[in-house]
């Protein structure tokens, strides 16, 4: 009890002295590296975000240089099928968002967020190293046909297993990592503090940005190499990019700031949901009769604010109500604070699901629109356009709109709304599945028009033949993504990070990545649903290997209707959701009496 009355002590000095200097010291608890309080003027705030933004453009980069044109490496090296090689590339996107969980689960439990991003993002460069060595070995991939060969051998058992093996252990270390180093990157900035929590809105811009300079780059030139000169050096860049990246966070370990890991989190849902039970006779009491710590007193969780109680799920509360003998059994009796962690979890799922769609939409960037691209008319003068570079349209529309978001659209829009920040997360989230939908009008209007041409030109029957309709048809499609894209996934990432409680904002980033996994795996089921309906008594279906006799018009009308759809749907379940209030003892935010 001494020694923590005068840790207490000791913290009310610090804090006492973080006035009297000018605020020397956060104010959101969070540590320097070697465990001291931090300081303001030494550690965190924009100068730690260059190096994850510099981070996150190198591992971009690398990661990129593997997915822009994954498909088509399966289809023309390991000569999959485009349905298999599609669903295969969308189950692979969607278990690279579902890893984060992992990393998050250890950084906010036991580990801290600096040391999970150290971990994983060694992981990740294991993950490259195997690619690279299964794209780079003749002993590894089948043997290359030409184009008159009526027969090309598919991978051997042993051949696949290693490749999937590598592209899944990369999966491991670059969804922990990104899910982790999110969050880290977020905790650079002081919430107590107006100014730099106004910066924190502004980091997500500028972090999603980074990303997309390393898809943009990737997408140029990493491409250009594996299509014109070789897989192996192509994937052998991406893997430099990724040690690069590595070197560039490590860079900056002496300046970032820390929060301590609040212990378990599983473990503190479980508390609230065990003590509910157990008194789930009793009748819901109004919230003033419920337990929480002494108001002077921090949350017990730690490094953690205090939630307000909310009214929803009122059946949670009963694990607030004190009865006799629950007081020393965190089973039997939860906090306020505990509750309301659990009920942000419950009111985050159906925005999760209803955001999920936008990523359905955005998959078909590295599947259908690929696909699509590659049958059409790739020249441009004397230069062949590699059909996975079209993705640099999108990422280009995603790197102009960025800035003019940030700089131009929230001062004009927070003028209206009176939020520094312009939109809410909610909202911005909602803009973007708006744009979605004529991303895929778009979409689905190009291939009407190529079909067409096709037909004009006797090439139904001639799958190997480009279709004399210039790839540049796609632009709007790929314009669209990308401007919805700015609205709706840095908004999943704000509100995930945002409305999640302090000792599980890990976590929160990993449900914002959960929530593309959602999107990406409905695309692998639609592409797998899809086909074997279609394909039914012999017709080649709506995803056909022969494109022109296919019909992904259809594919891309039906995601306009599902889109609509799941529009309405979130906007109800937007306006239902109420946003966490979070706060501290007075003590910790005041000056001490003199």
């Amino acid at each position: 009890m001494e020694a923590e009355e005068g840790g207490r002590n000791s913290v009310d000095a610090r804090i006492s002295l973080s006035w009297h200097k000018g605020e020397e010291y956060t104010k959101d608890g969070t540590l320097d590296f070697r465990g001291r309080p931090a300081i303001k003027a030494k550690t965190g705030g924009r100068r730690t975000s260059w190096f994850i933004y510099s981070n996150q453009v190198f591992a971009n980069l690398g990661f990129y240089g593997c997915a822009s044109n994954l498909v088509v490496y399966l289809t023309s090296v390991m000569h999959e099928s485009n349905s298999v090689a599609a669903t295969n590339v969308s189950n692979w996107n969607g278990a690279g968002y579902i890893t984060p969980l992992i990393g998050a689960f250890l950084a906010d439990a036991y580990w801290g967020r600096y040391w999970a991003s150290f971990v994983s993002t060694f992981i990740y460069i294991i993950g490259m190293i195997l690619l690279t060595i299964s794209s780079s070995s003749t002993s590894l991939r089948p043997r290359q046909c030409s184009t008159e060969d009526s027969l090309c051998p598919h991978a051997s058992v042993g051949q696949g297993a290693f490749l999937y093996f590598a592209l899944y252990v990369v999966d491991l270390g670059a969804g922990a990592f990104q899910a982790v180093v999110t969050s880290l990157g977020a905790d650079q900035f002081d919430e107590e503090d107006p100014k730099e929590k106004l910066q924190k809105a502004s980091f997500f811009n500028w972090y999603y940005q980074s990303i997309n300079i390393g898809g943009l780059l990737a997408g140029t030139f990493f491409v250009y190499i594996q299509d014109n000169v070789s897989w192996g050096l192509g994937f052998g860049a991406a893997l430099i990019a990724v040690v690069i990246g590595t070197i560039c966070f490590l860079a900056g370990t002496p300046f970032y700031r820390h929060h301590k890991p609040g212990g378990n989190p599983l473990t503190r849902i479980g508390q609230v949901v065990v003590a509910s039970a157990r008194k789930w006779r009793l009748k819901t009491t109004c919230s003033s009769d419920l337990y929480e710590v002494p108001e002077e007193m921090d949350s017990i969780i730690q490094g953690s604010r205090k939630i307000r109680h909310t009214d929803q799920f009122r059946f949670l509360d009963k694990a607030a109500v004190k009865m006799e003998g629950d007081s020393a059994n965190p089973w039997r009796l939860c906090t306020i604070t505990q509750v309301e962690e659990v009920k942000v979890l419950l009111r985050m799922i159906p925005i999760m699901i209803t955001s999920a769609m936008f990523s359905t939409v955005y998959n078909q960037l590295s599947t259908l629109f690929i696909i699509q691209g590659a049958s059409m008319d790739l020249r441009m003068g004397h230069f062949k356009i590699p059909p996975a570079s079209l993705t640099v349209i999108e990422l280009l529309s995603v790197v102009v709109l960025v800035p003019v978001y940030d700089f131009l659209l929230v001062p004009f829009v927070a003028k209206i709304t009176k939020n520094p920040t312009g939109f809410t997360a909610l909202q911005r989230i909602g803009i973007g599945l708006f744009i979605s939908v004529f991303g895929m009008v778009a979409a689905a209007i190009v291939e009407i028009e190529r079909l067409k041409v096709a037909r004009h030109y006797g090439l139904l029957d001639d799958p190997t033949s480009p279709v004399p309709l210039s790839v540049f048809w796609q632009v709007p499609q790929y314009f669209l993504v990308g401007a919805a894209e700015v609205f709706a996934y840095v908004g999943i990432y704000e509100f995930f990070y945002g409305e999640s409680p302090d000792a599980m904002r890990g976590l929160g980033t990993a449900f914002a990545l959960l929530t593309i996994a959602l999107g990406t795996f409905l695309s692998s089921a639609l592409f797998t649903i899809v086909t074997r309906i279609t394909t039914r008594n012999g017709a080649p279906g709506w995803i056909a290997d022969n494109l022109n006799r296919g019909r992904i018009d259809l594919f891309f009308w039906l995601l306009v209707a599902m889109s609509a759809v799941n529009l309405v749907l979130y906007v109800v379940c937007a306006m239902w959701y109420k946003t966490m209030q979070t706060w501290r003892p007075s003590k910790a935010i005041t000056p001490p009496l003199q």
